[in-house]
């Protein structure tokens, strides 16, 4: 099929909030699928807050499993710190069943934030 809509999967990673600390995102399980973006949208950031996205792996959906993935495996055009009312990518290329994302605070007080997982290369088409 020539429609993106029906050759991806769409999983909320991280429901839109004010987020006042570092948070996990959800555990998006991979089976099934041969690639995974995340799309990370910021909106409002409080007294300079210093925030930042990152990637996470594991083999298994275990909270305390996940370690940050390898640099090598995570293609992202998300700077350090993330701006203001500004869109994202990241992107993983590493062989774990699960991943998530996770945002990291450096300072400031709060910033709005909500990401969603696309998953992508499909083994059955079309995806429901």
């Amino acid at each position: 099929m020539r429609d993106l809509a029906s050759n991806i999967g769409a999983i909320a990673a991280l429901a839109p909030a004010v987020q006042s600390a570092a948070i996990n995102g959800a555990a998006i399980d991979l089976h099934g699928f041969g690639s995974v973006a995340f799309i990370l949208n910021t909106g409002a950031i409080v007294s300079d807050g210093d925030f930042g996205a990152k990637v996470q792996e594991s083999d298994t959906d275990v909270s305390n499993d996940f370690t940050d993935a390898a640099a090598a495996v995570v293609d992202t055009d998300a700077p350090a710190t993330l701006a203001a009312a500004s869109a994202y990518k990241l992107g993983y290329r590493g062989h774990k069943r699960f991943v998530r994302l996770a945002i990291t605070k450096a300072g400031g007080t709060s910033i709005a934030a909500g990401a969603v997982a696309v998953l992508g290369n499909a083994a059955s088409r079309p995806v429901a």
